[in-house]
């Protein structure tokens, strides 16, 4: 009689703990499979099928075949013939990317800017600090921006045609080709890929970086 009245209120017994602990190791299995291996294995191939340089680091090679550096990350050139980035207070070093957050009225940040504009007027005597373009005084939010304003390259030809001996004009139709437009012709700003940039330059010069 108990079964025929269990069976007709349609009541089913629960599944045990034990049954309950193998479907989830099952389940888990599955998903480690699937998101923790064939996933990232198919879009590591997928990505070097389709754009194999971006997904290897955008890295650029001189003219000896050597990795010099990455389009994506910025980097300092200590060599006055070269073209500068801007500011980096964290040299640059990736894996350290982010911002000191200074304000303007900062004395760190303040000193910080006199003194790049001291070594400034001592590397570039005939430019006068007012014409410095804000983007090489100041630091970018990850401080590893790979770009300069085309303003800022212009800048710096003086300097470098007086150390390299490249005519000024030379510099300008340099910086003029290097220049990138905004994305989709509408959104940021024109720009200049420091390396890519000095990269050209060497070419020129016949050195190398």
């Amino acid at each position: 009689m108990a079964q025929s009245i269990h069976e007709t209120n349609g009541e089913q017994a629960s599944p045990s703990p034990v049954a309950y602990f193998f479907t989830i190791v099952r389940l888990s299995i599955v998903f480690i499979i699937l998101c923790g291996m064939i996933y990232p294995l198919a879009s590591t191939a997928l990505a070097q099928v389709l754009m194999p340089a971006q997904a290897n680091g955008s890295l650029l090679k001189n003219s000896d075949g050597k990795v010099v550096g990455s389009a994506l990350i910025g980097q300092k050139f200590s060599d006055q013939a070269w073209f500068q980035s801007r500011v980096s207070s964290i040299e640059y070093k990736a894996e350290a990317s982010g911002s000191n957050n200074y304000g303007p009225s900062n004395p760190d940040m303040l000193q910080r800017t006199k003194d790049f504009i001291a070594q400034w007027k001592l590397d570039n005597p005939g430019i006068p600090a007012s014409q410095l373009p804000v983007d090489l005084v100041t630091n970018s939010g990850s401080g590893l921006d790979p770009h300069i304003t085309p303003a800022a390259a212009l800048v710096q030809i003086p300097r470098i045609s007086q150390l390299t001996g490249i005519p000024a004009d030379t510099l300008q139709a340099l910086v003029t080709k290097q220049t990138e437009g905004r994305d989709l012709g509408l959104f940021g700003e024109k720009r200049v890929n420091v390396l890519k940039l000095n990269l050209a330059l060497s070419e020129l010069t016949r050195g190398t970086l």
